[in-house]
């Protein structure tokens, strides 16, 4: 029996889904906590993409392999023409979840949808144009010269689907039976994938707050839990299973709002910059590296100039500004306070854990500060309700810069949470669309970087290390790739 909850449409298209595909009874189903989950399964709005890839519901024509490298999926290969245009063809025997072929039409009518409805899917290279020219082969025309068409096709708004009415029919090795927004979503394996009799039932249950996951997987009741603190490590030593840390591809950083009055003053920026010792956010989260900049080390775009601690040129440049220490310690300018509200979201547990050590440290040089935590970030993020936001994502989620130098950065970015406008900036990252050159790209992405660091619209701090509870039913399941590729093909339940 098929169940739903609140959401109609979700959960229509949950009942459409399996019924296309049949379900597989499995002998052990598998339940696996996260602290995100979908809002919604259609790519075309917001970062479902990301949330259906990872969550092993959708696949792209490329991905990103363990090793960072992007490599083809539902391609067989990519050709750049003399023209500018691409020409892709499809791998063979690839079918949606209702038993239908993947060809060249279906994708090019879902892309073409995602790219006029989604500015995720206009970020890197403007608007992607798709056209089928035959069953198995794909033309791309895309609004500004690119050389890497297979990256963006592996960035997060671009997993293949088609529409059944309303309804969004994905390719991969799960299917969605029930969807309870917020809550939880029930799985089967794709009958139509390759090796579908291997696969558990799972259920996906977000849960908020680290520290419940912890005691859910300690109870026995989650067979993964993904991305626990780092402070329930010691609890869990005792429990059956395993714990396995991994680097990832994310970066913490803090968001400034420069529409704030005081955060207004570059100054300012700078020197809440200069004042975070990020070793102490290191120490604090008891795993990862300190930031050099908008990327992990791994990547050879990565800054590798170790970022400012001064506390002393901190103070300075906050006198130079005008804001002196009172008799309470707390700077102030003509009678205002230099007081700021700081958040963060509980589904990263690390962000909560930096508040106090970034309270303490902006203390130090006369800032007070308020921390608050948000269950709802992106919605205050994109209100501009906030002064400073402790803030994760993967910098690099398709193994190259410009998608987050991009929608993050430029004047106009849908995600420009800092609300920072550096012509000289927008110009820079229009040129990195239209090279092609590998170290041209980096060179490009480095100057970004830089300046960045120059206005300090943002505060890169740690590069993390994330913790995940596997049960003994999946021994041997390898996390990696941050949390872009959480349920993969290969999850199955161990003998």
């Amino acid at each position: 029996m098929i169940r739903f909850r609140s959401n109609r449409l979700l959960a229509v298209a949950a009942i459409a889904v399996t019924t296309m595909a049949p379900m597989i009874l499995k002998a052990q189903d598998v339940t696996i906590g996260q602290t995100f989950l979908a809002s919604g399964l259609d790519p075309a709005e917001g970062s479902n993409g990301w949330a259906v890839v990872s969550h092993g519901v959708g696949e792209q024509l490329f991905r990103v392999s363990r090793e960072g490298e992007v490599v083809p999926n539902l391609a067989a290969f990519a050709v750049l023409n003399d023209d500018g245009t691409w020409t892709i063809d499809l791998a063979t025997d690839r079918f949606f979840s209702d038993g239908t072929p993947v060809t060249a039409e279906a994708v090019a009518e879902g892309f073409n949808r995602t790219g006029e409805s989604n500015p995720s899917a206009r970020a890197t290279a403007g608007r992607l144009t798709f056209t089928a020219l035959d069953a198995n082969t794909l033309s791309v025309t895309t609004e500004q010269p690119t050389t890497i068409l297979p990256s963006i096709l592996a960035e997060w708004a671009f997993p293949v689907y088609k529409m059944d009415g309303e309804i969004p029919v994905f390719t991969g090795p799960f299917v969605v039976t029930e969807f309870e927004p917020g809550g939880s979503i029930e799985m089967v394996p794709n009958a139509h994938y390759e090796n579908a009799e291997n696969r558990p039932n799972v259920t996906l249950r977000r849960i908020a707050d680290g520290q419940s996951m912890a005691l859910a997987f300690a109870s026995g009741e989650l067979d993964m839990a993904f991305n626990l603190p780092v402070e329930s490590l010691p609890m869990l030593e005792a429990v059956e299973g395993e714990t396995v840390s991994f680097p990832v591809g994310y970066q913490y950083m803090m968001w400034m709002n420069t529409t704030s009055p005081a955060l207004s003053d570059t100054r300012v920026r700078q020197a809440i910059d200069m004042a975070i010792n990020r070793s102490d956010l290191v120490t604090a989260a008891q795993a990862g590296v300190p930031a050099t900049g908008a990327f992990a080390q791994s990547f050879p775009f990565a800054a590798t100039e170790e970022l400012t601690y001064d506390p002393t040129v901190a103070a300075a440049l906050l006198d130079e500004a005008g804001w002196t220490v009172s008799a309470n310690g707390v700077r102030a300018k003509d009678g205002v306070e230099l007081e700021l509200v700081l958040y963060a979201y509980p589904q990263r547990p690390d962000l909560v854990t930096f508040q106090p050590v970034v309270r303490a440290a902006l203390a130090e040089i006369g800032i007070g500060v308020t921390t608050q935590v948000t269950d709802t970030a992106s919605e205050l993020a994109g209100s501009g309700e906030f002064d400073m936001f402790l803030w994760a994502t993967h910098t690099a989620p398709a193994g190259d810069p410009g998608l987050f130098l991009s929608l993050f950065f430029e004047t106009d970015a849908i995600w420009n949470h800092s609300r920072w406008s550096n012509p000289d900036y927008d110009a820079l990252i229009a040129e990195l669309r239209a090279e092609g050159d590998p170290q041209a790209r980096i060179d490009l992405a480095l100057r970004a970087q830089e300046m960045i660091a120059a206005e300090a619209p943002v505060s890169f701090l740690v590069t993390p290390e994330w913790h995940v509870g596997l049960s003994p039913a999946l021994a041997g399941y390898e996390p990696w790739g941050s949390d872009y590729y959480v349920i993969r093909p290969d999850l199955v339940v161990a003998e």
